[in-house]
């Protein structure tokens, strides 16, 4: 709902993202009525399947304009959104089919200004260390890419 009330701005950062069709909506939504939607996921991970099922969105949410960046030199970890700077969220929870049912997963809200700009340095540091993944270079990435997240994509919901 966080996302669908934004005014302005939603950052993502988070390690394992395979949207569910829910937050795929609600973040493609948000992009194409104006909000600046923009994520860092990662650019290598420990879970190869998890990692191409997620990335098997990307022509979908490029083209609605949300903003992808890939935090490169290191595993990624974290699990946090900003959204319009004052609704933030930190915790355990992966987007991902596992984490939203089946794991126990914790997340804190907190609501502020000011844990709102501690958030957003943070972000603004790993997106100077990121990649950005642009819709004409993500349309041409290789077959043997495309395979594997077809393949990934048909296991998401048990990743």
């Amino acid at each position: 709902s966080a996302i669908h009330s934004a005014e302005s701005s939603v950052q993502i950062t988070n390690a394992y993202f395979v949207p569910d069709p829910q937050l795929l909506d609600a973040l493609t939504a948000a992009a194409q009525r104006g909000v600046e939607v923009s994520l860092i996921l990662p650019s290598q991970t420990d879970s190869w399947l998890v990692f191409h099922a997620g990335r098997a969105h990307y022509s979908r949410l490029l083209r609605a304009g949300v903003k992808i960046h890939e935090r490169r030199g290191v595993i990624l970890h974290s699990k946090t959104a900003l959204i319009d700077g004052v609704w933030a969220t930190v915790g355990s929870t992966n987007l991902d089919w596992r984490s939203f049912l089946h794991n126990h997963e914790l997340n804190a809200v907190i609501l502020g200004a000011e844990f709102g700009r501690q958030l957003q340095a943070m972000f603004d540091q790993d997106l100077a260390e990121s990649d950005i993944v642009t819709l004409e270079q993500w349309e041409r990435r290789a077959i043997d890419l495309r395979l594997k997240e077809g393949f990934a994509r048909a296991w998401e919901y048990w990743l």
